[in-house]
């Protein structure tokens, strides 16, 4: 008992020491980076960041396959574009709005859509976020059709003006910190042993005793409403909203992220949606292969590191360290 605790606390204090050490560089990044390029780069990250978490909890704790996320990016969105720029709500207003209708389409549709399973769940979330799609393009007098929401306006709070890059950089993060100290504390309770045991087999889990339906339904909503948060972000960034910007190939993008970075991985998200973000700024020659690369580096990852970067890379770490401490054989 005295190990046990001893193991629980020491992994604690590492994870607490992780989470300090990672805001610590992201204020001093903040503090010390001028460029506003490199800070609009690191705020984007910010925002793929919260939506390829959000989407982990899913897909990589509960294993359910979501084909149709970017849809709940684009309402958190155009929700509060359309109270702000419609109504004159102030943004912070128009927050709670904005996850409140995320989650409540999450729950209308997970409900019936989460009954199935594999390939045909993923088939389902793709059709739902089509059907947002087209009505994002379609529903002008709200969403400002094929042309865009125009004039969302910036954030501020108690006079400070967020819109510059260093001020809205520590908000995009801060919502980042904050998030990936709840799914820390999510994926560590009662609820992540049981969305693990519905990734490990629905069948064993509904006959321990898990609530699977429940479960699922629970995990689909709360990841529905961080991803209204990073739209929440989005639109009050860049303070211009079209379709093009929650369609398929978003989705296929967050996929891509969750599935390189490492499912099952909160640090693994971090490192997919860096990647993915930085990488049409590498590769800007190739930008009309931008798909064929995503693909390509998604086959690969799934063939050589099937965990993903982050925990590949540590299981290499782990041989070789266990390899080194090994004698020599004559």
């Amino acid at each position: 008992m005295n190990e046990n605790w001893f193991d629980a606390m020491k992994q604690s204090w590492k994870k607490g020491l992780a989470f300090f050490v990672f805001a610590g560089v992201i204020f001093l990044a903040g503090l010390f980076l001028d460029n506003y390029f490199y800070q609009q780069q690191l705020t984007f990250i910010g925002i793929f960041t919260l939506l390829a978490v959000g989407l982990n909890m899913l897909m990589g704790y509960a294993g359910q396959i979501s084909l149709g996320h970017a849809a709940f990016y684009g309402i958190g969105a155009y929700t509060t574009g359309a109270l702000t720029v419609h109504l004159g709500w102030s943004p912070w207003a128009s927050l709670p709005c904005a996850l409140a209708a995320s989650g409540i389409i999450a729950y209308i549709v997970g409900k019936p859509t989460l009954k199935l399973s594999g390939y045909y769940l993923g088939m389902g979330t793709l059709g739902f976020g089509m059907i947002m799609h087209v009505l994002f393009r379609e529903w002008g007098s709200i969403t400002g059709g094929p042309n865009g929401l125009v004039g969302i306006p910036s954030l501020s709070l108690w006079g400070i003006d967020l819109s510059t890059g260093r001020n809205y950089l520590w908000v995009v993060w801060g919502c980042v910190l904050i998030t990936f100290f709840i799914c820390d504390r999510l994926v560590n309770s009662r609820v992540g042993r049981a969305l693990r045991a519905i990734h490990f087999s629905e069948q064993a889990a509904s006959a321990v005793g898990v609530d699977t339906a429940k479960a699922k339904l629970q995990v689909f909503v709360f990841s529905a409403m961080v991803a209204a948060l990073a739209g929440f972000l989005y639109a009050h960034l860049v303070m211009f909203i079209s379709p093009g910007s929650f369609g398929f190939l978003v989705s296929v993008k967050l996929v891509a992220m969750v599935v390189i970075g490492g499912m099952a991985s909160i640090w693994g998200a971090l490192l997919g949606s860096t990647l993915l973000t930085m990488l049409p700024e590498w590769l800007h020659a190739f930008s009309d292969y931008e798909m064929v690369i995503y693909g390509g580096i998604l086959m690969g990852v799934m063939i050589f590191l099937p965990q993903g970067l982050t925990r590949g890379v540590l299981d290499i770490y782990e041989k070789f360290r266990i390899e080194r401490k090994q004698p020599a054989k004559d």
